[in-house]
């Protein structure tokens, strides 16, 4: 038994002391000889926190965050990020535990955020794009926003009006006011064409907000149908 034991702690030694991992993705390898998927499989690898996904640049007055839905496998946004990369943004990706609550997830953000300001006061806007569930963290930084950076928040295919499971679970509630200096663009799939929402008696999209911009979808991007994980692309041709 001894041996068998031996054995294992042997295998786990080796596992820890052989790193073939790939470093941390950046946006110069998002090459188009490379596979989306793998590239997503790379994105959805890296660990939970704020990354930045390009070397600092001087010029740079904006940073542009994207922050994933649920079970995301991160090939759905390679190709948003690329489009709205450029020289004057600085493009992050905050990956986050989207199996448990968001509100501990958009504190922690919201945190990283501050350190990116106090560090590089030429910053004068922050960028958001939320999709999916992460749209309910990225709005949930609406509340007691008191940094100096305007804030600029879009939400993709996000369920913004909640639904049982997330309320009761949660303790969502949905938002009702966008405060000064803030900005909200909701980009609403089609209902029927989103698989992740039509199953749903309302459109969990569909939220009163005086202050937004709302914008549906069409049915079909590039002769595909345009449901839930296409959305981020049509939006990054149209927004960016």
């Amino acid at each position: 038994m001894k041996y068998i034991h031996s054995f294992f702690v042997f295998i786990f030694l080796l596992a820890g002391c052989s790193d073939n991992s790939l470093p941390p993705i950046k946006m110069s390898d998002f090459k188009n000889d490379i596979s989306v998927k793998n590239l997503g499989l790379r994105l959805i690898d890296l660990p939970y926190g704020l990354h930045s996904m390009e070397p600092s640049r001087d010029e740079v007055q904006e940073i542009f965050i994207a922050v994933h839905g649920g079970n995301s496998e991160g090939y759905e946004w390679i190709y948003p990020l690329k489009k709205i990369n450029t020289k004057s943004r600085h493009i992050y990706f905050y990956r986050w535990p989207d199996n448990n609550c968001f509100q501990n997830s958009a504190e922690n953000l919201k945190n990283e955020i501050m350190e990116i300001l106090n560090q590089d006061y030429s910053i004068k806007k922050i960028i958001l794009m939320g999709h999916s569930y992460g749209g309910i963290l990225v709005t949930h930084l609406f509340e007691n926003w008191n940094l100096t950076a305007s804030l600029e928040i879009h939400v993709v295919a996000s369920p913004l009006l909640g639904t049982p499971m997330l309320n009761s679970m949660c303790g969502y509630e949905p938002i009702l006011d966008i405060p000064k200096k803030s900005v909200l663009y909701e980009w609403r799939t089609q209902q029927q064409l989103d698989n992740v929402f039509k199953d749903f008696n309302e459109d969990p999209q569909k939220i009163e907000l005086k202050e937004s911009f709302v914008t549906t979808l069409p049915e079909t991007y590039k002769g595909n149908r345009l449901g839930h994980n296409w959305s981020i692309s049509w939006v990054a041709d149209e927004a960016f």
